[in-house]
């Protein structure tokens, strides 16, 4: 078992790979292999797995690709990143990509689809939009419908037919895919010093751009490390992230609120790869079914999902209960429409709660982190000195 330095780093060269060298040697390894793209926040990739094929996010450049050309296709009062994935677009990163799945994340993100059929990316660009209406018979079926369509596009390039056998053994992979994830996400509740939160996005995104089964053997090692006694406690408070789902704060500014005081026990970061709570059905006779009830019943509230008989405002408090957060940082990304709005939401019941929370914003490519980092420090120095009994939601 390699050290969990070596397997750390591994992980940051993988997690920010602008080329996707890792997916391109995977597809040329084997012939009928394809790789499909999809933006956060959240795809099935389990269809994917199971036609042959190798899901790999797209975060865009961040701050590691300066955009020139994307700044031609969206307004300057557009969030940063449809802008950086077209720069990764013209500029060929992607050229070896079979197709490009953008769920529905907001206006933008279904126009940047739009922009990709127009420009011819990808063999095919598929819009998918996601249940709103949480009846099995309805959404559900929708739902289902929508994979479905994956499927055959990706048949059309592989010949491969998906029986139900394939995808449940897919299922079973990343429900384990999970099940470790949370495991690093609970030991982190109790003991945060063994693993910072920067190292936690740098696993976690990895596994977005490399075979489930390699980031299962990643997660493996990395959970038997951290459950020894490792690190060295430091007086920090505990909060939670909410609001950074789509577009990604640059790795400074993740660094930089843990240095400010604060260990992150929760986070939307990179919603993608935790959004279903729980294991999906692996032994369905209708393993579509199975995937679309997990949405449907099983997942992270969201500021792209309206449940109106489930307010999401109460689900985040829920989240700040189980972890023992002493309170939230909603970080939202600018011009980002779905989390803006929700800003006011989320604080208004917040207020009503007693739960401790502060606000700002960034964009990918941000490089100047003192205000946030001085914003940051001041919340986690008034809970240390002024701090109540936890708060509990009923």
């Amino acid at each position: 078992m390699k050290n969990l330095n070596e397997i750390i780093q591994e992980c940051k060269q993988i997690a920010f790979d602008l080329n996707f060298t890792k997916a391109h040697t995977w597809k040329d390894a084997k012939e009928g292999r394809v790789i499909v793209g999809y933006m956060p926040i959240y795809f099935p990739r389990e269809i994917i797995h199971a036609a042959g094929g190798l899901p790999v996010a797209i975060f865009g450049g961040g701050d590691r690709k300066q955009i020139i050309k994307g700044d031609a296709y969206y307004q300057s009062y557009i969030c940063h990143i449809p802008r950086s994935i077209m720069e990764l677009a013209l500029d060929k990163h992607m050229e070896h990509f079979d197709g490009f799945i953008f769920p529905s994340i907001c206006d933008v993100i279904r126009n940047l689809s739009g922009i990709f059929k127009q420009q011819k990316i990808g063999k095919f660009v598929k819009y998918m939009d996601f249940p709103q209406n949480f009846l099995p018979q309805i959404g559900g079926i929708f739902y289902q419908q929508e994979m479905q369509h994956v499927l055959e596009y990706i048949k059309e390039i592989n010949g491969i037919e998906v029986t139900t056998e394939q995808l449940n053994h897919s299922i079973d992979l990343y429900n384990k895919n999970r099940q470790m994830i949370e495991f690093i996400y609970d030991i982190r509740q109790e003991y945060p010093w063994r693993l910072s939160i920067e190292d936690v996005y740098h696993i976690i995104r990895a596994g977005t751009q490399i075979p489930v089964e390699e980031h299962n053997e990643i997660l493996a090692q990395i959970c038997e490390h951290i459950e020894k006694n490792i690190g060295t406690p430091q007086d920090k408070v505990k909060v939670l992230i909410s609001g950074a789902f789509c577009e990604q704060p640059a790795i400074g500014l993740i660094k930089a609120i843990e240095e400010a005081g604060c260990y992150v026990v929760d986070d939307d970061y990179m919603l993608g790869s935790r959004m279903i709570i729980g294991d999906i059905d692996a032994t369905s006779k209708n393993p579509l079914e199975a995937i679309s009830n997990s949405y449907i019943q099983q997942s992270q509230y969201s500021s792209s999902i309206y449940d109106v008989h489930n307010p999401k405002e109460y689900r985040l408090a829920k989240i700040v209960e189980r972890r023992k957060a002493d309170g939230v940082i909603f970080a939202s990304a600018s011009f980002c429409d779905p989390s803006l709005l929700d800003a006011p939401i989320f604080q208004n019941a917040f207020n009503k709660l007693g739960i401790r929370y502060i606000a700002f914003q960034y964009s990918e490519n941000i490089n100047q982190y003192k205000v946030i980092k001085e914003q940051v420090g001041a919340f986690s120095d008034s809970i240390k000195l002024w701090e109540d009994e936890p708060v509990v939601v009923k």
